[in-house]
């Protein structure tokens, strides 16, 4: 199962630079944001009607909505005043360090010191991406309180999947819950721009919607499987995707240091790899 896990995970990874790269892309952000949770929702609304419901699970959803509700206001802010290539790798190089304190102190999951080293190695590249790169301090504060909020959702998701009655039940509700509530809440934000956004990037915000539910519903399944610590930093992986996204389709530059940070990545997987 960890083995399983672990190629879940990559490939949610993968898919979770695409949905970022499509945000980054996009003009509006605010609007395309709200576009992406709402598409998600209605795309997984008709499955309600066949999983059971999350009991004992609708605490963590409520804690996940309010987690999630604060990452993706930080990470707007984040890429609007950043590159991808900068702001992601910052955000995601502090989340797995944050997940494992978490997992391990607050809710005992096992650690092994392969597993720290190749967190420390997967974490040291991606920030090292990210400081090859000037910025500017309200761009790190926003980077950084993305991190945390990424590590605050995957904790509190990787509890609530397991209390749920199937995986399937909990990557429902939550995507109902963050599409309907957080969704709208920034086409309210946006206002009247929304309208005008939504019909240039409907159809970018379609796809990335229902990458969306890929990306998250894959990872919900690892966490489901293997330990957190391990699962939350081999998917920073997405970085490496993220890199190569930014570089050839949004002609962003690749430093040597961005480069030698994409490698310390690499060997970090390869060690957490190897441990399942």
């Amino acid at each position: 199962m960890e083995i399983t896990a672990s190629v879940l995970i990559l490939v949610s990874g993968l898919t979770h630079a695409v949905v970022n790269a499509i945000l980054k892309a996009g003009r509006d952000k605010i609007s395309g944001r709200a576009l992406i949770d709402g598409f998600s929702a209605l795309l997984v609304l008709p499955a309600a009607f066949f999983v059971p419901l999350p009991q004992h699970a609708w605490a963590w959803l409520a804690a996940s909505w309010l987690a999630h509700g604060l990452y993706l206001i930080a990470l707007i802010k984040s890429f609007e005043q950043s590159d991808l290539t900068v702001a992601y790798p910052i955000a995601r190089g502090l989340a797995p360090v944050l997940t494992a304190v978490g997992a391990v102190a607050i809710f005992g999951e096992p650690i092994s010191l392969a597993v720290i080293v190749g967190i420390g190695a997967i974490a040291s590249g991606v920030l090292f991406i990210g400081a090859s790169h000037a910025l500017k301090k309200g761009a790190l504060g926003w980077a950084m309180l993305t991190g945390t909020c990424i590590a605050a959702y995957t904790v509190i998701d990787a509890q609530g999947v397991r209390a749920a009655p199937s995986a399937a039940s909990y990557i429902v509700w939550v995507f109902l819950m963050l599409g309907s509530g957080i969704g709208a809440f920034f086409a309210f934000w946006r206002g009247r721009g929304f309208f005008r956004a939504a019909s240039e990037q409907w159809r970018p915000g379609l796809v990335a919607g229902a990458l969306s539910i890929l990306t998250y519903g894959l990872a919900l399944i690892a966490f489901r499987l293997g330990a957190t610590p391990r699962l939350a930093a081999l998917r920073e992986t997405s970085i490496v995707f993220a890199t190569a996204i930014a570089v050839l389709f949004l002609h962003e530059r690749l430093t040597r240091k961005r480069a030698a940070g994409v490698l310390a990545i690499a060997i970090g997987a390869v060690v957490l790899i190897a441990r399942s």
